[in-house]
């Protein structure tokens, strides 16, 4: 009996450990508004999964609040007097999730895999460079083909994370990613949740106080708010507008709020895949111009968002020094009926509007819908997950496109890819001479006055070519548990969590 008794309370012993080893594992529930596509930085390109590469992918540099540039892996960095030569210095030290060394060679790897990868979206945004160099273990050497202001800025974010090489050389990497951040990918569901564990041999590990992070994709901000209020998120990104003043309210939580880099509007397709041809907006520019024009984007912003976001009629937000005072024209049906008359196209023009299958953009689709429909456009609204959106936008299978990009702190990244005639992410095949011309002088001069006036050019001539109709701008707006502390929103809408930590 005494044998029996001293058994079973070991194994209640055992029982008790293992418990309050799962009640000290900590773990941090994030909401996500949409699934992100695959986990590859050089083939991503949703926002959401800069959430996730932001938590698993350290980048060779980053930008502080401020957006300035500041260190990463990369601790220092010396230009050339010509611009065309870039010297980093790197952090000693730091391993990759897998056991591999991160060092110059991995750097090298890196960007050259950006940079050749078939299907890479990161081409365009570091096609400046020309070859990388290795002169030590700690040191790198990028050379350009071209001076390039923005290729700092493009390190700061996916174009810069650093993969583990050996990992990313697989073709199964995108489902086993392996970077060198404080999280490392434990395991994912489709459509359901990502989570990713703490790295024991991060060089850093002491900023990071959770143990496990998990993010979940729930599409409806209703539904996000609701898990937030129940205790089953400790913090969503994308808290609509109708319900600031319900978080505002609820003392349990927090609001956190700033205004953003990104913005949201329609893409049109002119000249990619199988539908161009028959596509009324591919033919004449005042067809794309007329369908802008017949939007009132403050009603809009009235109407879907209690006022919250800016009206916008350029990639370049309020808080971007390079943003182009450009007032938004007001709505004026008759002028857009004048366009269509003069273009030769007969009313009503039949055309599908690819939308996000959540609730904020279905209804800032019916609104456009409506407003669209009084100069002559019938709209049908075509519901998509957002990842699918993306696809069928890539690769021309729509007319129009209700699809945003979130920003990024040099101009460039808010553009080049968008409009350049080469861009990776110009789904609308728009195609001009001139405006790549004005664009690849931006992105050759540190001249910040030169570059104001390039990008000036750019977005006025973009008024009339209009590839994209630029609806308006976004704030990034945060809800959290009051016991979460550190938590801070930037402008590019990533959530950073260094310091960040549950109140016992």
């Amino acid at each position: 009996m005494k044998l029996r008794h001293k058994l079973l309370t070991a194994a209640g012993s055992l029982l008790l450990l293992g418990s309050l080893s799962a009640q000290a594992e900590s773990t941090l529930r994030i909401g996500l508004g949409a699934d992100p596509d695959m986990l590859d930085p050089h083939l991503a390109r949703t926002y959401y999964g800069r959430f996730v590469f932001a938590a698993m992918c350290d980048r060779l540099v980053d930008i502080d609040e401020k957006l300035q540039i500041v260190p990463g892996l990369a601790t220092d960095w010396k230009w050339s007097d010509d611009g065309k030569t870039l010297t980093m210095n790197l952090r000693q030290g730091v391993t990759f999730q897998d056991g591999e060394k991160f060092d110059a060679a991995a750097v090298k790897f890196n960007i050259e895999r950006a940079l050749t990868l078939p299907g890479s979206l990161r081409k365009s945004e570091i096609s400046s460079i020309e070859s990388v160099e290795v002169t030590s273990p700690s040191q790198v050497v990028f050379h350009l083909k071209n001076a390039d202001a923005a290729l700092l800025s493009q390190l700061s974010d996916r174009a810069g994370a650093m993969l583990a090489p050996q990992a990313a050389a697989k073709p199964d990497f995108a489902t086993h990613p392996v970077c060198s951040g404080p999280y490392q990918f434990d395991s994912r569901v489709q459509q359901d949740r990502i989570v990713l564990k703490r790295f024991e041999n991060y060089w850093n590990k002491g900023a990071y106080h959770f143990d496990k992070v998990v993010f979940l994709p729930i599409p409806d901000a209703s539904v996000r708010l609701a898990n937030l209020r129940s205790g089953d998120l400790d913090l969503t990104e994308g808290i609509a507008a109708s319900d600031v003043k319900t978080v505002l309210a609820d003392s349990r939580l927090s609001l956190v709020k700033v205004t953003g880099l990104g913005y949201q509007g329609i893409t049109f397709n002119i000249a990619n895949g199988k539908v161009a041809p028959d596509n009324p907006f591919a033919k004449d520019a005042r067809v794309r111009e007329a369908f802008s024009l017949a939007i009132d984007r403050d009603a809009l912003n009235q109407v879907a968002f209690e006022g919250q976001y800016t009206p916008a009629n350029q990639a370049f937000s309020p808080v971007s020094p390079y943003h182009v005072n450009l007032p938004v024209p007001a709505r004026d049906v008759e002028k857009a009926k004048a366009l269509l008359a003069a273009a030769g196209v007969k009313t009503p023009i039949n055309v599908t509007l690819l939308v996000t299958n959540n609730p904020t953009s279905q209804q800032v689709g019916q609104v456009i819908q409506a407003m669209v429909g009084e100069a002559g456009f019938n709209v049908n609204l075509q519901m998509s997950e957002f990842a699918t959106l993306l696809d069928r936008q890539q690769r021309g299978d729509y007319q129009l496109s209700l699809s945003g990009w979130s920003g990024r702190p040099d101009p460039d990244g808010s553009i080049f890819s968008f409009i350049d005639s080469k861009g990776t992410l110009n789904d609308g095949r728009y195609a001009s001479p001139q405006v790549d011309q004005w664009l690849t002088e931006a992105r050759r001069t540190n001249d910040k006055a030169a570059r104001q006036a390039l990008y000036d050019k750019v977005v006025h001539q973009l008024q009339t070519d209009m590839p994209i109709a630029y609806l308006y701008f976004e704030p990034r707006i945060f809800g959290m548990s009051n016991k979460l502390q550190g938590f801070k929103a930037w402008p590019d809408g990533l959530v950073r969590l260094a310091g960040v930590q549950m109140a016992q």
